[in-house]
């Protein structure tokens, strides 16, 4: 049976990335990341992982160094946070154009200026449109199963995308939560070893990442996207393996008790179980409110979406990052409202931001969205967006 054992999540995920048996992991440590790599390196100095960590000088050297990793063969890993995710940003393109299948772990961290280490998902939101499949976590066990998933996955041969399995910063980082630690034969059971069909060889030389005229670039481009669209089935049924194999079920959009609900809260990460209390506060109430989530965030899960708002009247969705300049909000309110346009009887759907920069989110926050929701779809009207606890001057 899984030893189930109190431990820090970001050791969690280094355990995870531990019994996946990786090969390569390349590492520069930035806030509140740092004890993913830290531990990784000690299980790799004492002898518990056989594989090759290399210090980098920079999040932009660590993810070249990855895809050079990946592209030779090797299961590849990383972790980082916010600066250090934006300073990928070049090289995050090329790992799904190379179909390199890297495993990333994001803790999720505001950008500055100002500066701050504080969480919210302006870095991930800031990287949604580079080709990762991207799978959020909201407690520490999720996260030590989504990133032996993401392994899964990502080498799956109908797949061969690299993976950015998301955890809130501090807020999930750097709790300590009772988790089931699998060992490594027990993985073994559902995750086996990664071979590749082409890698870069000096005895068998391919060439990789070539020149795009455009006579071909439109082309590979597509390919990418059809890739990424198409990896949605293999991202299911490597979950409905993990659930027969450990008994953990993950769906690309998860509910709860929106049965019966009139009104939908829709969130994502850590914060969805704060958010599950309030609905049970408000169901208490009276208040026909639930809740629903996106566990996939790429590739976006339309259809799952779709059936699970069918029937609701209204939809509050919060962000947890701003779409500058854009008037509409948040990153998911937008694409939800997108994904429901020219919907038959769609609920209508309004937007809230909150907790920026690791301002709290509390079970109040919640009830104050609904509240509001509410009242906006009585009148048939309302702002496309509000800023939660905005502090006035």
């Amino acid at each position: 049976m899984p030893k189930r054992v109190g431990i820090e999540v970001s050791l969690a995920a280094s355990e995870a990335a531990c019994v996946a048996d990786t090969d390569v992991i390349a590492a520069y440590p930035i806030t509140p990341q740092t004890h993913i790599v830290e531990h990784l390196s000690e299980l790799v100095a004492d002898g518990k992982l056989d594989a090759e960590f290399v210090s980098v000088e920079s999040e932009h050297s660590a993810m070249s160094v990855c895809v050079g990793s990946s592209a030779a063969g090797a299961r590849t890993f990383t972790a980082t946070s916010a600066q250090g995710l934006a300073l990928m940003h070049e090289i995050l393109f090329i790992a799904p154009a190379l179909r390199t299948p890297i495993v990333m772990a994001v803790a999720n961290r505001a950008m500055s200026g100002p500066i701050s280490i504080w969480n919210d998902h302006s870095d991930i939101m800031a990287e949604r449109d580079v080709g990762w499949i991207q799978t959020f976590a909201e407690n520490g066990q999720e996260v030590f199963d989504l990133i032996i998933h993401a392994f899964r996955v990502a080498e799956d041969p109908q797949v061969l995308l690299p993976i950015m399995v998301n955890l809130d910063g501090f807020t999930l980082s750097h709790v300590v939560e009772p988790i089931e630690m699998l060992s490594a034969s027990e993985v073994r059971k559902y995750l086996k070893p990664y071979k590749p069909k082409i890698v870069l060889d000096p005895k068998k030389p391919v060439t990789m990442g070539p020149v795009g005229m455009p006579e071909v670039y439109t082309e590979a481009k597509q390919q990418i996207e059809a890739a990424l669209t198409g990896s949605k089935k293999v991202v299911v049924k490597a979950w409905d393996e993990f659930a027969k194999l450990y008994g953990r079920r993950y769906k690309p959009v998860e509910t709860y008790r929106t049965k019966g609900a009139k009104i939908v809260l829709m969130t994502m990460g850590s914060v969805s179980e704060t958010a599950m209390t309030a609905v049970d506060k408000m169901r208490d109430k009276g208040v026909p409110v639930g809740l629903l989530r996106f566990r996939l965030w790429r590739p976006f899960p339309l259809e799952e979406f779709k059936r699970a708002v069918k029937g609701v009247k209204v939809l509050a969705v919060m962000d947890r990052a701003i779409s500058y300049g854009s008037r509409q909000g948040g990153p998911v309110f937008t694409e939800v409202r997108s994904a429901l346009y020219g919907t038959p009887k769609a609920p209508q759907i309004f937007g809230f931001v909150a907790g920026l920069g690791g301002r709290d989110i509390t079970v109040g926050t919640y009830e104050e969205m609904v509240d509001k929701a509410m009242r906006y779809a009585k009148k048939k009207k309302g702002p496309t967006y509000e800023l939660i606890g905005l502090r006035e001057r």
